[in-house]
């Protein structure tokens, strides 16, 4: 019976969809092609009219993604042809992956492990011409935070630590801009911890970070044991490759997070994930490409996979026995375009890289075409915003004033 990398039985724990590792390849393989290409015209979308285009990735990548087993899968989105201004393509990949050891061996062993298996992952996405590259949110250790043992706070380092000197050579050696979420220790304010995402340079230096906005306290995902909530605002980085900005895992679920980030200015902002498909899994595919929509720019959505066990049982609060894991991290990373499309996602249960082109501006085409800045209402939204905090807020509610009438 095979086992799983922190022991769980094959047969106990299935990650797939009905023997499938998608949604996509469970429809392609079971309708009727033309039926397929209905379903996938409404699950997916049209760009510029269009099915997305997959193109085609070196060989250098490929043969990596077949040596080491990961997903690869690449597409394209493309704008209307304009006249004053020329293509704006950028390639952006998304890394997803499983911890390469039980979360019981030494803590040095299980980052460096990690290190080791991306190391194949981002040498394909640099092969394959990756100018924007996003790692998963906390990458570097497990998503040890439902167990609310303070002994992970070790797996946290400096925005300048290892993690990022690991990156750095491959952003120097691929002309590539990193996005690096990690467990950071704030060396200069007291040795507090955050959930940072650090935005590493195609030159190798540190642009910037930000901080998670947004902690959750539902389920099993007890963050603020660990960290707060950031202090960094929502700050978009230029960069070589365009305007870029991080909505760290638990802030998909606040709409004004995204608006937010819009609002300065973000052609792409990428969601570096952790979740679980009881928890979360319906909600995937529709927030990103709601953002998307709503905000005029490109969405990119990272989760990692897996089922990681941890040696203690913890309790989630709700009454039910205690276990040892978060549930699976189901992946399916994907990215979605202002104009209403999407890629497939990858795999529920694989590493994996998804290596996207897209045309920035496709943002300007639908912020003209909609016309969502121009027609938004910030005055009435600022206004309703500001009395709701204060402490004498009353909702504006109007009522009728026969609503406790008794009929005769």
């Amino acid at each position: 019976m095979e086992k799983h990398q922190n022991g769980e039985d094959s047969e106990q724990l299935d990650p797939s969809i009905c023997g499938y590792d998608s949604l996509h390849h469970l429809l392609k393989d079971n309708l009727k092609p033309h039926h397929f290409q209905e379903v996938n015209r409404l699950l997916t979308g049209l760009n510029c009219g269009k099915v997305l285009e997959t193109i085609a990735l070196p060989q250098s990548a490929t043969a990596l993604s077949a040596e080491h087993g990961f997903d690869l899968q690449a597409f394209c989105f493309h704008a209307d042809k304009e006249v004053l201004r020329e293509p704006r393509i950028v390639r952006v990949g998304l890394v997803q992956n499983s911890i390469a050891l039980p979360t019981t061996a030494h803590f040095v062993d299980q980052k460096k492990a990690i290190f080791e298996k991306l190391k194949p992952i981002i040498d394909a996405a640099g092969s394959s011409g990756v100018n924007i590259l996003c790692l998963q949110e906390a990458w570097m250790m497990p998503f040890a935070f439902c167990t609310r043992e303070k002994k992970w706070c070790e797996f946290a380092e400096p925005v300048d630590g290892e993690s990022t000197k690991f990156l750095q050579s491959f952003a120097v050696k691929y002309n590539m801009v990193i996005i690096s979420s990690i467990l950071e220790r704030d060396m200069n304010h007291g040795d507090v911890i955050w959930n940072t995402a650090v935005v590493i340079g195609n030159h190798g230096n540190i642009i910037g970070i930000h901080r998670k906005n947004h902690i959750p306290r539902v389920g099993d995902f007890n963050e603020s044991t660990y960290y707060m909530e950031g202090n960094t605002g929502h700050p978009v980085f230029e960069t070589a490759f365009g305007k870029i900005a991080i909505n760290i895992c638990y802030g998909r679920h606040h709409p004004l997070n995204w608006l937010t980030f819009g609002l300065n200015g973000a052609e792409i902002v990428f969601n570096p994930s952790a979740t679980v498909g009881e928890l979360s899994e319906p909600m995937w595919p529709i927030e990103a490409r709601n953002a998307a929509i709503a905000n005029s720019y490109f969405v990119a959505s990272i989760n990692r996979v897996g089922t990681e066990t941890f040696p203690n049982p913890f309790t989630s609060g709700d009454g039910k026995p205690a276990h040892a894991d978060f549930g699976h991290f189901y992946g399916s990373s994907y990215i979605s375009a202002p104009d209403a499309s999407c890629t497939p996602s990858l795999s529920r249960n694989r590493d994996g890289l998804l290596v996207t082109d897209m045309d920035l501006n496709l943002c300007r085409q639908y912020k003209d075409k909609w016309g969502f800045r121009m027609t938004a209402r910030y005055e009435l939204y600022a206004e309703t915003l500001a009395r709701y905090l204060k402490p004498g807020f009353e909702p504006q509610v109007i009522r009728d004033p026969l609503l406790h009438k008794s009929s005769s």
